[in-house]
């Protein structure tokens, strides 16, 4: 990132912080310029960017078969999570390489902080604090920048104000609860169309955009001046393949029963062409009321195209002659998207809330995309590059 885009003089930022801070009623710290030092990019949002899924590499009916990180994959606090189940994987995409990297990102956060009905705390992007060691990832952020030099803060926010999961657990059941004669479609579900109505999406994309600018305003505590930094806005990628690009029938229970992706034809072309549109649309006006002078979106939407879950060309890797995830080629015939699981089909090693979330390669795609995103200083499109891995072992990808 070049130094003009990352510095300003002391006298502009304490204005620029005063400005920030007095439009808060809080006063401004005594620090009046970011911190010296090696750079940071921290991660912050949802399931999607916190790493969820990153322990598989792929799908197998013989877990040890795609195990590629262990039980310890979510251990973000050495022999513990620092958050119990936000997932913070050790393959998530803000470990770039290039830049010291922090995860404040949380599994099922939401743009506010709540408690889940499970009782797991969910840090939204606000400055929630219990007084208890919980609090919101923007406070989080705000506290980190103060000791930290932040450069750049990538953000994946939105589907779960949306009620993703819960549309995703209405198409299986809808799937598992009726007959290829007589489908019951999600599509049709009323539950499932409210998330999407215009007046819905049009709070959320509000939310997104309170969100942003509490991201901003906890940069600015801190004693960052815009330019200082930049907030790159990631959409969401596309799970599961249309219904022209899935080789196993909708007949049967197989579908979910074998392959983890129970979605009737109609609802997986429903959920590739209106709804996944719809939240990455909504996304974008979320972005775009913020009116961030420092933001840039990243579009991730077609980067998984080919090695969605069930996509045609790709197979559990104990139907193939491959022994583990880390046979040559692995990745190449892997899906990237975990297949959902659901009470009866959960092994011990496998959590429900990891299904239909990016995998282990899945998430070192990611990566390889913010990292190209974090060396140009721009946003822009993603999309695979090819087979085989990188070097670094990511699958190939090219920003354009």
């Amino acid at each position: 990132m070049k130094s003009s885009a990352i510095f300003r003089s002391a006298a502009a930022l304490a204005a620029a912080s005063a400005l920030a801070l007095g439009s808060l009623g809080l006063a401004v710290p005594a620090q009046a310029a970011p911190p010296s030092g090696a750079s940071w990019v921290v991660s912050m949002g949802d399931s999607y960017i916190s790493g969820e899924g990153g322990r598989w590499a792929g799908n197998s009916s013989k877990a040890a078969q795609v195990d590629a990180l262990g039980s310890g994959a979510y251990l973000d606090g050495g022999d513990r999570e620092t958050t119990e189940r936000c997932h913070r994987s050790t393959s998530a995409e803000v470990k770039i390489g290039v830049a010291n990297a922090l995860n404040l990102a949380c599994s099922g956060a939401k743009t506010a902080t709540y408690t889940n009905s499970k009782g797991y705390f969910k840090p939204g992007l606000d400055f929630y604090d219990d007084g208890k060691g919980n609090t919101g990832q923007a406070l989080a952020l705000q506290r980190f920048a103060a000791q930290n030099k932040v450069t750049a803060i990538a953000v994946s926010i939105g589907g779960n104000d949306l009620n993703f999961a819960d549309v995703v657990t209405t198409c299986v059941t809808k799937f598992l609860g009726s007959s290829s004669w007589s489908p019951s479609y999600c599509k049709d579900d009323s539950s499932v169309k409210a998330n999407f109505t215009p007046a819905n999406t049009a709070d959320v994309a509000a939310k997104i955009s309170a969100g942003l600018k509490n991201v901003r305003s906890a940069m600015a505590n801190a004693g960052y001046a815009d330019s200082d930094y930049r907030i790159v806005m990631q959409n969401y990628p596309q799970p599961l393949p249309t219904s022209d690009k899935i080789p196993y029938q909708e007949s049967g229970y197989s579908r979910q029963s074998t392959y983890g992706c129970g979605f009737w034809n109609a609802d997986l072309d429903w959920a590739a062409r209106t709804a996944l549109p719809t939240i990455n649309s909504t996304v974008s006006a979320g972005l775009a009321g913020a009116k961030l002078s420092n933001g840039s979106s990243l579009d991730v939407s077609k980067l998984f195209a080919g090695r969605e879950l069930c996509a045609t060309g790709t197979k559990k890797l104990n139907e193939t002659s491959l022994s583990s995830w880390q046979s040559p080629g692995a990745s190449d015939v892997s899906e990237w998207i975990n297949e959902i699981r659901t009470v009866s089909t959960a092994f011990s090693d496998y959590y429900i809330q990891e299904s239909l979330h990016p995998n282990y390669w899945g998430q070192l795609a990611l990566r390889n995309c913010l990292r190209q995103a974090y060396q140009s200083g721009t946003g822009g499109a993603c999309t695979g590059a090819g087979t085989g891995l990188t070097a670094a072992g990511e699958p190939k990808v090219k920003l354009g």
